[in-house]
């Protein structure tokens, strides 16, 4: 299956368990150094995006 990230890319997933897991995952990561503080609210603001698609088509398909 395919999705679409926030930079409007088409996604591939072949794992949908597994890709709910990593979004997951990588949406909490941030930098110590608050230098990083920006880039960290853009990454953030993607992996939350995609976690919330993945999330999506998981109850749709199970809704099935």
């Amino acid at each position: 299956m395919k999705i679409t990230d926030l930079n409007g890319y088409s996604i591939e997933i072949q794992n949908l368990d597994e890709a709910i897991q990593i979004s997951a995952d990588y949406k909490e990561y941030k930098h110590e150094d608050k230098s990083f503080s920006e880039f960290d609210k853009r990454q953030k603001a993607y992996w939350q995006d995609m976690h919330e698609k993945l999330k999506a088509i998981k109850e749709k398909r199970n809704n099935n």
